[in-house]
């Protein structure tokens, strides 16, 4: 922010313009994303040489936005989202890069050290979508969120079909064809960084901030703010059940996607090897594997996103609780039919797509239901306490996925991973009951406090 006074400024056109921004920087850096989703359980089996490895990248990935989630929301609190989300966007380009060299030089470590410095543009695409609601109306919260969530669709669903792609890209530079792909992230994360470094201007957050001291008549004061921490986070949310489920929602919803889609690309290449039994047989230079396994998770991240603003429509005009118990049910149709439909690649995928739309709907409905459920001073530390509790859910998925494969198959993953979903979608059911009761017919839960 610069110290022009903001009465020169139209909030709702900056809104606008922030939630374009955000989104085209979705739009490029998801290509990132939707490349190491697609290989990097194959890339951690080369070059380990041990399928016990095969979630080892998603393990590191989601540990990291993890463990990053809480120091970017604290940077964007003192600096504003753009220092914040730039950071991370630099960081994950730095990641695409180092596991183009882990796979010039054969090393496993270079591989988690990429997967890790990747994590931190999650994370930073999980913050994006918190700032497109600094600055939106309450009946817009759920819309303005869901756009950004939707901007990712096309990068991230190209990204798992830039294989063959990247492959020659790869080739013509002198790189691994295995490679290729990670060129294509690195040059859409580095131009998400440009993007939003050069744009997002004024920051959303230090705007919204001075539009609240200006309406209170403080002027510039107070602009400071306390240093979060996860434990003040974790007392506000847990000072609003709203926002202890709002929690639970994006957390539980989180853990079972990935523990799923982490192991699906392996489950499909055995399968489509011919072992539908064992866990052997199969290999990772199979064509045939690599095109089904692509289509299969492009069609995944599809139905995480695509569907991004019907569950914004749907959190702002049916409710959060109604959106999240919507999310959680669809999960687990998703992990039955993925689970019991595991020898036909058509019924797996089919799953795959049901779960990214089951986690759609409950990360879209619980983040919006979280953002105005606690106090706005605790909001931006709470946003980066839901983000490190949601990848720490993605890092045991990941780690547990592989093991829970080996030992139950890939039915008893899908099966073990219904008990979540269970849970919240039970929680919420109750939650809701309860509030309907004493306010029925006068659509409270539309728009819940903030």
């Amino acid at each position: 922010m610069t110290t022009t006074s903001t009465t020169a400024l139209d909030p709702q056109r900056v809104q606008r313009r922030t939630v374009f921004l955000l989104s085209s920087s979705q739009l490029l850096s998801g290509i990132g994303n939707g490349a190491t989703l697609s290989i990097g359980s194959l890339l951690a089996v080369d070059l380990s040489g041990s399928e016990a490895w095969a979630g080892s990248i998603t393990t590191v990935l989601t540990l990291a936005a993890a463990i990053a989630a809480l120091p970017l929301a604290r940077l964007a609190e003192s600096r504003g989202r753009r220092v914040g989300l730039v950071t991370g966007l630099v960081a994950a380009m730095a990641g695409a890069l180092l596991i183009i060299a882990s796979v010039m030089g054969q090393s496993f470590v270079l591989l988690l050290l990429g997967a890790a410095f990747l994590g931190l543009g999650t994370a930073a695409n999980l913050q994006a979508r918190f700032a497109a609601v600094d600055l939106a109306e309450p009946g817009h919260r759920g819309r303005s969120l869901s756009t950004v969530v939707w901007a990712i669709t096309i990068g991230a669903v190209a990204g798992p079909n830039l294989i063959q792609p990247g492959a020659a890209v790869g080739s013509a530079l002198g790189l691994a064809p295995i490679a290729g792909p990670f060129v294509f992230s690195a040059a859409g994360l580095f131009l998400a960084a440009v993007l939003l470094f050069a744009g997002l201007r004024p920051d959303p957050l230090l705007l919204s901030r001075r539009l609240a001291l200006e309406a209170k008549g403080e002027g510039d004061a107070g602009t400071q703010t306390a240093r979060g921490t996860v434990r003040s986070g974790l007392r506000a949310v847990q000072s609003s059940p709203l926002a202890m489920l709002a929690l639970a929602a994006v957390v539980a919803a989180h853990g079972v996607m990935v523990a799923v889609m982490s192991m699906t690309p392996l489950h499909l290449q055995q399968l489509v090897g011919g072992s539908h039994a064992g866990h052997h047989g199969g290999t990772t230079d199979s064509t045939d594997a690599l095109v089904i396994i692509g289509i299969t998770i492009s069609l995944h991240i599809a139905g995480m996103f695509a569907l991004s603003p019907l569950w914004g429509w749907l959190t702002d005009k049916a409710g959060r609780l109604q959106t999240i118990a919507m999310g959680h049910g669809l999960l687990l149709v998703a992990v039955f039919i993925a689970g019991f439909g595991q020898h036909e690649p058509v019924l797996v995928t089919a799953g795959l797509i049901l779960l990214g739309l089951g986690w759609s709907a409950a990360t879209i409905a619980g983040s919006t239901l979280l953002a105005e459920s606690v106090a706005a001073d605790a909001r931006v530390t709470v946003q980066g306490v839901s983000d490190t509790l949601m990848g720490a859910a993605g890092a045991v998925g990941g780690a547990t996925s592989g093991l829970l494969l080996a030992w139950i198959g890939y039915q008893g993953l899908n099966v073990a991973s219904s008990v979540l979903a269970a849970a919240v979608l039970a929680l919420a059911l109750v939650m809701l009951a309860r509030r309907r009761a004493p306010v029925a017919g006068n659509g409270a839960m539309s728009q819940p406090p903030a």
